[in-house]
């Protein structure tokens, strides 16, 4: 299995253009201002890119296809949440503002149906319903097995995790500075994703049974792991993950009202002193 690696078209092509982009961007603002495109950047969108790419090609995507749910699920949070933080953060500033050459810029930007839909993508509560939808529809066990069993659903699934884990981070990222979200609202927003996905966490390590069909042959097992241990790992990893990504930027954002308030309780007993 170590040597099932594959180069789907469409994955290759999409990161191909995707690199390119940001080079070009990461190019002209550095001409301008290197302070603005410095290469931690550059190594951010790498690992990002690699994020979305090495899961779909690597044999992580064979052994999560019908052997393990626990890979699949890895993969799933690799690419629409660790991967997606880090593409938005990597591009948070000016440099957002160059990923697009001004002459694919300027026709787009006077597409009104493309601006209206993106308007409506890009308010919080759609962007969160969206991909609260896809992660509660797509983990429902029949939907699951269903497009795992069919390639061209598999990659529609694969990619409304992408787009959407993209949606909700720009809410809690705001890379453009367009402050959709004050920042406790950016709290609430990510605390909101925790609490809607914690119903598939729940049925996967609380289940007495496995759920997931294709993934219930012991004989079609890795490592010896039984089907109802791999649906909690699957559980574990998507809990983790979250925890991890979803919980720092939580924390990240709590820091300045915590600075505060230290602040705060050192200068009471300083002015209870004097």
């Amino acid at each position: 299995m170590l040597a099932d690696w594959s180069a789907p078209t469409v994955v290759v092509l999409g990161a191909a253009l995707a690199l390119l982009l940001f080079a070009q961007a990461f190019a002209r603002l550095r001409a301008r201002r290197t302070d603005l495109a410095p290469w931690s950047r550059a190594t951010m969108f790498g690992a990002g890119l690699a994020l979305v790419v090495l899961p779909l090609v690597s044999p992580l995507d064979v052994a999560g296809d019908d052997r393990l749910l626990s890979a699949h699920m890895l993969q799933h949070v690799l690419i629409g949440d660790l991967a997606a933080a880090l593409l938005v953060v990597s591009v948070r500033g000016p440099l957002l503002f160059f990923l697009l050459p001004p002459p694919v810029l300027r026709p787009l930007a006077g597409f009104r149906p493309l601006r209206a839909l993106l308007s409506v993508l890009m308010r919080p509560l759609v962007s969160l319903a969206l991909w609260a939808a896809a992660i509660l529809a797509w983990h429902v066990p029949r939907a699951y097995d269903y497009a795992a069993a069919h390639p061209v659903v598999h990659d529609l699934e694969h990619l409304s995790f992408v787009v959407t884990g993209i949606l909700v981070w720009t809410q809690l990222v705001d890379p453009a500075g367009h402050r959709r979200l004050r920042r406790p609202q950016r709290i609430l927003f990510g605390l909101a994703m925790l609490v809607l996905a914690q119903p598939v966490v729940d049925m996967l390590l609380f289940s007495s049974s496995t759920q997931y069909a294709r993934y219930a042959d012991p004989a079609n097992r890795l490592f010896g792991i039984s089907p109802l241990t791999d649906q909690r790992l699957a559980g574990a990893v998507m809990m983790v993950e979250q925890l991890l990504t979803v919980g720092t930027c939580v924390a990240l954002l709590l820091r300045p009202y915590l600075q505060e308030r230290q602040a705060g309780t050192r200068r009471r007993p300083a002015l209870s002193g004097r």
